[in-house]
């Protein structure tokens, strides 16, 4: 097996030791994972590098990932599932989301071990062992991150080797230098601080035509006590970065881990959860049958990443997975298993993994050798605006759709944000939890509706599809067929009539690149599509909560930066808008707004949470939501109501 021991650091009781229902108390057990895995097996020949990886005396490559695991004291109360939460940025997923629970938050010099905040408790109710483990092997110097230590690749005479990064920086206030990676992630140094093919470009939107900055005008280098010093891992630029706009850096960097280790890591952790016996340091014992993954964002890229390179059969040729949910990843994969990849990429415009993306073309493998492995596709409304979310269910050119496959299921949760929207409304958001994450200013207030409860049936859902055999609601999402997948422009109509709600002027669409140069050529761009709108701006296509079906106000995936951070003609990537409808028709009549009022819609509160109930029963009725989060949807729009009308 390729686990070879758990040295467990931390071991403490889960909310200070209160049962969860029939579960019965839970504690954590907290450490390092130690892996060894054969560079030539089947298994591990599609991982990029693994080959000029250091070996052991056995010919192995070895490696460890930062790993937290939640489980039943009483072992014999686990209900044979388990949820592999894959880690964002070091950052804890699947409790948080599935849970509705707040992310401990990070800071330099703070706990490395902050308390493990379970929420309302949903996974644990339900008997779910939860494995976080580590996959990223570049992530900043942060305690409490969980990771994983991965070695260099070495060339045939063992030196380090050296290639081509592309890498995009941008900033909410002008800055001298910057860090030569996305979000303070650790940077590929310089190969040559006086490279003269070194490229640094500039654009004010991310398919805009670049200006080329002179290379006298910029060095390898960072401001240090007044000082321009060298510095590999950093750019300098004469006059300085402008807040907002868009740089791209092309250069020859040292020194590559392999990356590809991190998806191998996630499959053995999970067949040594699966199958690994007590003297594998195995803490579930034979409690666990059925793993499921829950990716968000960059690890729901990595998940569409394993399954299109087909990483889930471990050594001994098991299925490792057996279910997955890639959550807010779009159509993209990432750069997770290449040399010289940069995991924290996530953008479309500086990638080459938009195409294919159709997400039957991804299950094809699978497809080919009978895969067992049932997989959920859920995006929301912000990948639809970022150009790449329709591609995963239509042809490259957005003239029609592509089924997803018998496999496979796609969802769209209409009328939502990147994240689970933002509670208290708010046109600013700081997330404390992530240190990676900039502060965020936006020209709308920022999307507010919660789609936990779509996400928490859709487990359920994967769940049965996966123990019992029964198939899942099908596929909802927009559509040619039917009309609710619609150009970007189609919008204009509805959002240039509703007052300030400051619709993009410009719609970046993600192009095929030529990656065999760096910086890319670009190519002719993708038929990018998003969901149609009704008369208030509120999304047809996929799945609505009560919230958007019985509206308060109009909920978007897209929303502008705001100028105090600068590229206010950009769309804020990831953030979304709620533009709320005016309390009352005299003052919906003095903005001129062709949206009905709160007061022209619904007779009172209990009136509006009454249709809420019924849109709630209905979604039920379909599967898309649980009976029992029927209560917390009623709970969300009554908060919203409070709110709106106060």
């Amino acid at each position: 097996m390729p686990v070879t021991r758990f040295d467990v650091r931390v071991r403490r009781p889960l909310a200070g030791g209160a049962p969860f229902g029939p579960a019965g108390p839970y504690e954590e057990l907290k450490g390092t994972l130690h892996f060894s895995i054969d560079p030539k097996h089947g298994a591990n020949v599609r991982i990029t590098d693994v080959a000029l990886a250091p070996r052991d005396h056995a010919g192995r490559v070895e490696f460890e990932s930062d790993v937290s695991v939640l489980l039943p004291v009483d072992r014999g109360r686990c209900s044979g599932r388990a949820m592999l939460d894959v880690v964002n940025r070091g950052n804890t997923v699947a409790v948080p989301n599935f849970n509705r629970a707040t992310r401990p938050a990070f800071a330099p010099g703070s706990n490395p071990d902050p308390p493990v905040d379970p929420g309302d408790g949903f996974l644990m109710r339900r008997g779910f062992v939860v494995i976080s483990c580590g996959w990223q092997c570049d992530l900043p110097d942060v305690p409490g991150l969980l990771g994983l230590r991965a070695p260099e690749a070495l060339d045939a005479r063992g030196n380090r080797v050296t290639g081509r990064v592309y890498t995009q920086l941008q900033t909410p206030e002008p800055v001298m230098h910057q860090l030569l990676s996305d979000r303070g992630h650790r940077a590929y140094p310089a190969a040559d601080l006086d490279e003269r093919d070194a490229v640094l470009l500039v654009r004010d939107q991310p398919d805009g035509e670049p200006t080329t900055i002179p290379r006298s005008r910029w060095r390898f280098a960072r401001v240090a006590g007044g000082r321009v010093v060298p510095d590999a891992s950093y750019i300098w630029l004469d006059g300085g970065f402008e807040k907002g706009r868009l740089y791209q850096v092309a250069y020859t960097a040292v020194g590559a881990p392999v990356l590809g280790l991190g998806l191998a890591a996630l499959r053995d952790a999970v067949a040594w959860l699966k199958h690994g016996a007590p003297r594998d340091g195995n803490p579930a014992g034979d409690a666990v049958r059925s793993v499921y993954a829950y990716g968000r964002s960059q690890t729901g890229r990595l998940l569409r990443t394993l399954v299109y390179d087909d990483l889930n059969l471990d050594e001994q040729g098991r299925e490792a997975l057996d279910g997955i949910i890639a959550n807010v990843a779009g159509g993209l994969r990432g750069e997770f298993n290449q040399r010289f990849g940069q995991n924290s990429k996530d953008r479309p415009h500086m990638m080459d993994y938009a195409h294919p993306s159709t997400d039957e073309e991804l299950q094809r493998r699978l497809a080919a050798r009978g895969s067992t492995l049932k997989v959920f596709y859920t995006n929301s409304s912000a990948e639809y605006h970022r150009g790449d979310a329709s591609l995963a269910h239509t042809d490259p050119e957005g003239t029609r759709d592509v089924p997803s496959g018998p496999s496979a299921r796609v969802y769209h949760f209409a009328g939502t944000e990147h994240g689970l929207g933002v509670w208290p409304p708010t046109d600013q958001k700081v997330t404390a939890a992530d240190p990676s994450e900039p502060p965020e200013h936006s020209q709308n207030i920022r999307n507010t509706i919660d789609y936990a409860p779509l996400l928490r049936a859709c487990l359920v859902n994967l769940d049965r599809w996966v123990t019992e055999g029964i198939e899942p609601p099908p596929s909802r999402h927009p559509r040619l067929a039917d009309g609710t997948a619609v150009p970007f422009e189609a919008l204009h109509a509805v959002f240039d009539r509703i007052p300030g709600a400051r619709y993009p002027r410009h719609h970046a669409r993600p192009s095929r690149l030529d990656f065999s140069v760096l910086p890319p050529r670009p190519g002719p761009a993708y038929g990018s599509l998003v969901s149609a709108v009704d008369a208030d701006g509120n999304e047809t296509g996929g799945i609505a909560l009560p919230e958007i079906a019985v509206p308060l106000g109009t909920h978007t995936g897209w929303t502008l930066r705001h100028p105090s951070i600068g590229g206010e003609a950009q769309r804020l990537v990831f953030g979304g808008a709620t533009i709320p409808f005016s309390r009352t028709r005299r003052e919906r009549a003095a903005l001129s707004d062709p949206r009905g009022s709160i007061e022209e819609r619904y007779r009172s509160r209990d009136d509006y949470l009454e249709r809420v109930r019924r849109a709630a029963i209905g979604l039920a009725a379909d599967r898309y939501l649980l009976d029992e989060d029927i209560e917390l949807t009623l709970a969300l729009a009554a908060r919203a109501w409070d709110h709106w009308t106060a």
